[in-house]
C-alpha cells in the first residue's frame, strides 16, 4: 500500500521532539503520526522479542533524554518502569493502549492488543492525542496524521473481514508458537492454539505439549505457523508428530528488519493476514 503522505511543518533540530517507544510496532505507528516532527528512538527493534528484553546502557541514555514516551502497558513491557526510574527520565510516559478492553488468558491480561486492527486505531487515536498534549503547536498536522493512517487501518480491516468470513470451521484453527493473536481471533471469529502461553518467557511441560499434540491429531488444525521473535523447533516437532503443514511465518510482537515483509504495523498486518489467508484457505 502507499506510504503515509503526513503533514510535516519545519522545525529547528533543537525543537524537535524527542520520543522514545518501547517496541517495534509501536515505534512505527509513533512515526506515521508525528512524521518528521519528532525524532522517535525504539528500544525493543525488529524481530527482538520484548517479553524477555533486557535494557543496557543506550536504551537507559535514550529514555533519559526524551521528552515523551510511550509503552504498550498491559503488562507487556515488564522491564519499562524500572528503566524509566533508574535513568531518572522527567519526560511524560503515555500508555497506547488506553481505552482499550484488555483480553485475559487463564486469568493473565494478553498484552498483545495491537493485533486486533481496531486495537490499533485506538492506539493510533491515542498517539496524536498524547503528542498534541506535549506540542500543541502541532496538534493540527498529529490529528491529520492519524486520521489518514487511520482511514487505510480501516480499509485494510474491511478486506480481511471480507477474505476471512469465506473460511470453513474447519479451516479456522490455527497453531502458532506462543498465544499472541487472541486478538486477532476474536476479531475474525478464528481460533489459535499454541505451546506457549501469552509470555515467551517458559517452555510447555512435556504433559501440555503432548496434550496439544493429542488434541490436534483429534480434531486436525487449518495449519501451523512459526513466529519471527521465537525458536520454530516445538512447531516443527507438532508438524512431525501431526502431519499438519506450517504454513508460514508470522509476525507477532515485532516487525522485521529491513528488506523483510513486515517493516511497518500496516505491513505487518497485511503480511499476517495474507499467510494466514493463503494457508487456511489451501485445507480442505
Amino acid at each position: 500500500m502507499a506510504g503515509l503522505l503526513s503533514i510535516s511543518i519545519p522545525a529547528a533540530a533543537d525543537d524537535i521532539i524527542k520520543v522514545v517507544a518501547s517496541f517495534s510496532i509501536l515505534g512505527d505507528m509513533v512515526r506515521q503520526v508525528t512524521g518528521n516532527l519528532a525524532e522517535v528512538t525504539t528500544i525493543v527493534g525488529p524481530d527482538a522479542d520484548a517479553h524477555v528484553y533486557t535494557p543496557n546502557a543506550a536504551d537507559a541514555k535514550s529514555v533519559a533524554n526524551a521528552d515523551v514516551i510511550f509503552v504498550n502497558g498491559l503488562g507487556f513491557e515488564t522491564w519499562s518502569q524500572t528503566l524509566i526510574e533508574t535513568s531518572s527520565s522527567k519526560a511524560k510516559v503515555f500508555v497506547a493502549t488506553d481505552g482499550i478492553t484488555p483480553l485475559k488468558v487463564d486469568g493473565e491480561i494478553d498484552p498483545h492488543a495491537w493485533n486486533s486492527l481496531v486495537n490499533g486505531m485506538q492506539y493510533v487515536a491515542n498517539i496524536a492525542v498524547s503528542m498534541a498534549e506535549i506540542n500543541p503547536i502541532n496538534a493540527v498536522a498529529y490529528k491529520a496524521n492519524a486520521r489518514a493512517y487511520n482511514r487505510r487501518l480501516k480499509d485494510l480491516n474491511n478486506r480481511a473481514i471480507d477474505q476471512l468470513e469465506r473460511l470453513t470451521t474447519g479451516q479456522r484453527i490455527v497453531v502458532t508458537s506462543h498465544d499472541a493473536f487472541g486478538y486477532l481471533a476474536t476479531a475474525y471469529g478464528l481460533t489459535f492454539l499454541a505451546p506457549v502461553g501469552i509470555d515467551t518467557d517458559g517452555e510447555p511441560s512435556a504433559r501440555d505439549l503432548s496434550k496439544l499434540i493429542d488434541h490436534l491429531k483429534a480434531v486436525g488444525a487449518g495449519a501451523l505457523f512459526t513466529e519471527n521473535i521465537t525458536s520454530p523447533s516445538l512447531i516443527e516437532q507438532i508438524a512431525r508428530e501431526t502431519g499438519i503443514k506450517i504454513g508460514g511465518r508470522l509476525y507477532s510482537d515485532a516487525l522485521s528488519t529491513r528488506g523483510g515483509p513486515a517493516t511497518t504495523y500496516e505491513k505487518l498486518i497485511e503480511h499476517n493476514l495474507r499467510v494466514l489467508i493463503k494457508a487456511l484457505s489451501s485445507r480442505s
